[in-house]
């Protein structure tokens, strides 16, 4: 394994342990019979789901949460695509580009802060804008977002991680040929003393699958607002907490760091 790697792989490591922490945040419990199947969102409840506007409007129209996405987009020759063609797009964010890129220092000896760190190390051209990375990686990684036909919280069937062999929830595809299962958690509602096996707010997960020979080694990825309906597609937003950009930050980042040689 070259440095390179090892610095990588420190950092992606350093990040995983922070993402196997459990949120501490209070969910508002709704039951089933009080809404449609379809109705359940962890960010404050129901939501005004539909928005006038393609899907590259919608995130235009966010520029605090998808300034960087949409720049990206452009320098990936997909805006078209974000505009006309019907697809569902699970949304990355800001924050994930940032850490992705990060600083350039020079302490070699703490935690790689992002690319910019490697690429300072190895004497290679730093990051200054979105533009420095060629336009086909971008393109590469935000393909692995973008998934056939529309498709709602409702379409995706259930998954439960600690009974994978009943509830598993379905492999699909993207547009860039990544493998990711695909499924809707259905959490417990508490009621005191009283616990309703699946009878709280439903979350959509989406795991990335590396290897499509270790199918059951994922990356999962909490999804913060579901169910946002563009005039073209579906847009489900990434909980960015909890997330890498292109799902596994060192595979880009290579990417990155062979494109600069």
């Amino acid at each position: 394994m070259n440095i390179g790697q090892v610095l990588i792989n420190r950092f992606v490591m350093r990040n995983f342990s922070k993402y196997k922490l459990v949120l501490p945040a209070l969910f508002f419990m709704i039951f089933v019979g009080s809404c449609k199947q379809d109705d359940y969102y962890v960010d404050g409840g129901l939501a005004n789901a539909n928005f006038e506007g393609s899907i590259m409007d919608y995130l235009d129209a966010k520029p605090r949460e998808f300034d960087s996405i949409a720049t990206i987009i452009r320098l990936a020759g997909l805006e078209e695509e974000f505009k006309n063609r019907e697809f569902t797009f699970f949304a990355p964010r800001d924050e994930n580009i940032k850490k992705l890129i990060g600083l350039a220092r020079k302490d070699m000896n703490s935690d790689p802060s992002g690319v910019n760190e490697v690429l300072y190390f190895f004497g290679r051209d730093t990051i200054s804008t979105l533009a420095d990375v060629d336009s086909v990686i971008w393109r590469k990684y935000l393909q692995r977002y973008m998934f056939n036909d529309k498709r709602k919280l409702a379409d995706y069937p259930q998954i439960d991680f600690d009974l994978l062999n009943i509830y598993k929830g379905q492999n699909y595809t993207s547009l860039g040929n990544a493998v990711c299962n695909i499924g809707v958690k259905f959490h417990d509602a508490v009621d005191g003393e009283t616990i309703l096996k699946y009878m709280g707010y439903r979350q959509l997960y989406i795991s990335y699958i590396r290897d499509v020979s270790q199918p059951n080694n994922w990356f999962s990825i909490p999804i913060a607002s579901s169910d946002i309906q563009p005039t073209n597609g579906v847009v489900h937003v990434l909980d960015y907490t909890r997330a890498q950009f292109g799902y596994r930050q060192d595979e880009i980042m290579n990417d990155i760091l062979e494109s600069k040689r």
